[in-house]
Order: C-alpha cells, then structure tokens, then sequence
C-alpha cells in the first residue's frame, strides 16, 4: 500500500516573498526559453533550406546567464 503525506509550510513574510522571487524566475527563464523555441520555428519554417537546430538545454543554460542575468539583477 501506498502512503501520501500532505504538508504545508508556515512562512512568514519574509520567506513568502523569497519563495515568490524564485517563482518568477523561473516563469522568466521558461517563457525566454518559449519565446526562443518560437523564433527558431518560425525561422525554420520561413527559410527551409536554411534550418537552425534548436539549442540543447546546456546551450539554453549558457544563453540565459549570458545575455539575462546582466540585464536583471534580481536573477
């Protein structure tokens, strides 16, 4: 038989507004992501005789340190 445990955090104010900070970058990061994923479809899409490959995550990774993180310093 299976057992679940259901827990819930008490947090205070301060750790709240930490837990939601992390949230928001990572709906940041995947939304950058999407919207890179789209370009790349629609590009390939428009040009089939020259198709780009879609990145691997580590490329992805790599990108979104490089070119986001300068811009918001609150990654």
């Amino acid at each position: 038989m299976l057992l679940g445990f259901k827990t819930e955090l008490k947090l205070n104010n301060k750790q709240r507004t930490e837990l939601l900070k992390h949230a928001g970058v990572a709906r940041h990061a995947w939304n950058w992501g999407l919207a890179l994923t789209k370009q790349i479809l629609d590009h390939n899409r428009v040009n089939p005789s020259s198709k780009i490959k879609f990145p691997t995550a580590i490329d992805l990774h790599k990108w979104l340190v490089a070119l986001v993180k300068p811009e918001n310093p609150w990654y």
